[in-house]
């Protein structure tokens, strides 16, 4: 097959960029032929046959005429729907698939898509991963003023201006319900064929949307095959990711009684530096990254936004390291509490220590968790692929 990965960046960016480089590469190592279209970038490392890629919108920087025409670009782009159609008609690709494509790109790209099959009496699949609420939500997060949103479910958009959801601005959050708005009375999202949700949680949301009730389907992440090691755990607890409110890094930094070990970088990161509760490591990635997880007693997702499919508790388990997780989004579709960690509730200082408290006073308890962690099976790629194969040709 022909397949089309669109997404607004085509560089190592955050997780559905690896997410579209890791299906790529092995779609491409089975037969299928796969491009890609998105911004152009200093950066992009992936691309395709036609040269066409949008002008890179950066949001904090440009200079001002180009500022002055991004409200306009980032709720309608006639740029990408005509880049697109000159990618379409050279690839000619079976199915595309969506990821992120929102501000940047705009679903002006479904409607490429559409232009494309009405030209040349072609029928491409249009198939998207969800990675974020963006279909129902104009910021992305159900996440607002520092708590848990659902105001703009069914369509009510109007609740991000009044809210200033979006960076705190009313500007910008006046231009996101416009989006949600504008793209609902033209009905481009009944234009998807299927939407890949990595948890049940997040097919919930959006089948709050009518129009999407009936493409939701469910299929969890995957992660890379890794060796099923048992290895002598250090008694550190492990936080990797970002150091900000709504992951919950205030959480860590009030545990005074615990002692945590970091790897990452934030807003918040002047404080966990003068913690003297919390030794930081700064950011980790590759094999560095993959020793502390697998060492550590455990590892801990303090969030208190929702969270649909995080890979670090996928990369946690899989190394055979149970989490201590905040009970939010489809964090419990994927800890089986009890048994490959321990669920609190989202934001519940006391549960948080109880929890690291339990795993830490028990070496019983973390040898048996952390075996069944080893014991546990996700996706790898190849078996993601096979069910998303049938999803492209419509099966």
């Amino acid at each position: 097959m022909k397949i089309l990965m669109v997404n607004k960046f085509l560089y190592p960016n955050g997780g559905s960029e690896t997410y579209i480089f890791k299906l790529s590469e092995y779609l491409k190592s089975i037969g299928h032929e796969v491009q890609f279209f998105g911004m152009e970038h200093e950066g992009r490392c992936v691309g395709n046959s036609a040269g066409q890629y949008t002008a890179d919108m950066d949001f904090h920087g440009g200079n001002i005429i180009e500022k002055l025409s991004y409200p306009i670009k980032t709720v309608y782009s006639a740029e990408a729907r005509r880049k697109l159609n000159i990618v379409l008609d050279d690839f000619k690709p079976d199915a595309v698939h969506l990821n992120n494509f929102n501000f940047q790109l705009t679903p002006s790209v479904i409607l490429a898509v559409k232009d494309y099959e009405k030209r040349t009496g072609s029928k491409v699949r249009i198939v998207m991963t969800a990675h974020d609420e963006q279909l129902v939500c104009p910021n992305h997060l159900m996440f607002t003023n520092g708590k848990i949103c659902e105001k703009c479910l069914g369509g009510k958009y109007i609740n991000c201006v009044q809210n200033r959801c979006i960076h705190d601005s009313a500007a910008k959050s006046l231009v996101g319900a416009a989006e949600g708005y504008y793209w609902k009375t033209h009905r481009a999202y009944e234009y998807i064929d299927a939407i890949i949700c990595p948890t049940e949680f997040l097919k919930s949301k959006l089948d709050t949307n009518k129009a999407l009730k009936n493409k939701t389907t469910v299929i969890q992440n995957f992660t890379e095959p890794r060796p099923k090691l048992k290895v002598n755990k250090a008694d550190y607890i492990l936080y990797f990711g970002r150091f900000s409110t709504e992951k919950g890094i205030e959480l860590l930094l009030a545990a005074k009684d615990y002692r945590f070990t970091c790897a990452g970088c934030g807003p918040y990161e002047e404080q966990v530096d003068a913690a003297e509760n919390i030794t930081n490591l700064g950011f980790q990635n590759g094999a560095a990254l993959e020793m502390l997880v697998r060492t550590a007693r455990c590892t801990v997702l303090p969030s208190i936004c929702i969270e649909n499919c995080p890979f670090s508790v996928l990369e946690s388990i899989s190394l055979g390291t149970p989490v201590i997780g905040a009970a939010t989004g489809g964090v419990p579709e994927l800890i089986d509490d009890g048994e490959t960690g321990l669920l609190f509730e989202t934001g519940n200082q006391r549960e948080f220590e109880n929890a690291i408290e339990t795993i830490m006073a028990d070496d019983a308890l973390a040898e048996r968790l952390a075996q069944n962690c080893l014991n546990k099976e996700f996706h790898t790629v190849e078996t993601y692929c096979k069910e998303l194969i049938k999803i492209y040709q419509g099966n």
